[in-house]
């Protein structure tokens, strides 16, 4: 396992906007307990308890950050009813997260995983029920790893933590079959479909001709890049992340195909 160096770095995802007093809460606690860590913000900016969306950011991005980070993920729609929390390792990170799913894809993406039910209350600011866990509970418990305590002290490991039931993407002929995994500020439809399932011509790995049904539209234009569709039009390219998705050149794709998350998209391949 990688070791950390430096000051701790612990990353804040969560559903609570910039506007309350929510995430300067946290980061409050957090500095109270170490003064030393570096707090940086994945995002606060989820949609309110969109699991799927926290998720996939998550694993999105957790992989690029140093090794050591300790990520505190907070997107609970079941806060007070007596869901667990958990503190898990990977082989690289850390994370504390209340048990919902929401750790589900960067837990699967990551070779090596302990997951503890967090349960010690000496480690929370108050033993009583909580409404703001996120607060009195998960913060304090990012604080104390980055000041060297072992997960092991929060808890028993557990195998039987909540995964989110997310289809996944697959080969039926030829065809494609995947689902729109995360829509992105610029309107961007980003599916589950890797890479590696599209097929490849013999010459120069072009990619033959392919076509993308979503919402009973028909697209017809595969792109390598952004720049190369003509302003309003709807194309399909691999993106960033080394998914398929749909863009608009200086426009939504979400929004001219009213996307949403787990609509089917099938991917003609001809072959």
């Amino acid at each position: 396992m990688d070791r950390p160096t430096g000051r701790p770095l612990i990353a804040l995802l969560t559903d609570f906007g910039l506007e309350d007093f929510f995430v300067p809460s946290l980061k409050a606690v957090i500095l109270s307990l170490n003064p030393e860590a570096r707090l940086v913000d994945v995002s606060h900016s989820v949609r309110s308890f969109d699991l799927r969306s926290a998720a996939f950011l998550l694993q999105a991005c957790f992989r690029f950050f140093p090794p050591g980070t300790i990520f505190l993920a907070i997107v609970d729609p079941g806060v007070g009813s007596g869901r667990r929390i958990l503190a898990a390792e990977t082989e690289r990170y850390k994370f504390i997260a209340p048990d919902n799913g929401l750790l589900s894809l960067a837990l699967e993406a990551s070779s090596e995983r302990r997951v503890r039910a967090a349960a010690k209350a000496r480690y929370f600011l108050t033993e009583s029920a909580t409404s703001f866990e996120g607060r009195d509970r998960m913060a304090p418990l990012a604080a104390w790893l980055s000041l060297g305590v072992p997960a092991a002290e929060f808890g028993p490991l557990v195998e039987d933590y909540v995964s989110l039931p997310l289809p996944k993407a697959y080969v039926r002929r030829n065809e494609i079959i995947g689902h729109v995994a995360y829509i992105d500020k610029f309107g961007d439809v980003i599916t589950d479909i890797p890479a590696g399932l599209l097929p490849l011509a013999p010459e120069a790995g072009r990619s033959p001709s392919l076509k993308l049904t979503v919402r009973k539209r028909t697209i017809t234009r595969f792109r390598e890049y952004y720049t190369q569709g003509a302003r309003g039009d709807l194309f399909f390219l691999v993106g960033s992340l080394g998914l398929l998705e749909i863009a608009q050149r200086e426009g939504s794709a979400a929004s001219a195909l009213a996307a949403e998350l787990g609509d089917v998209v099938v991917v003609e391949t001809g072959s």
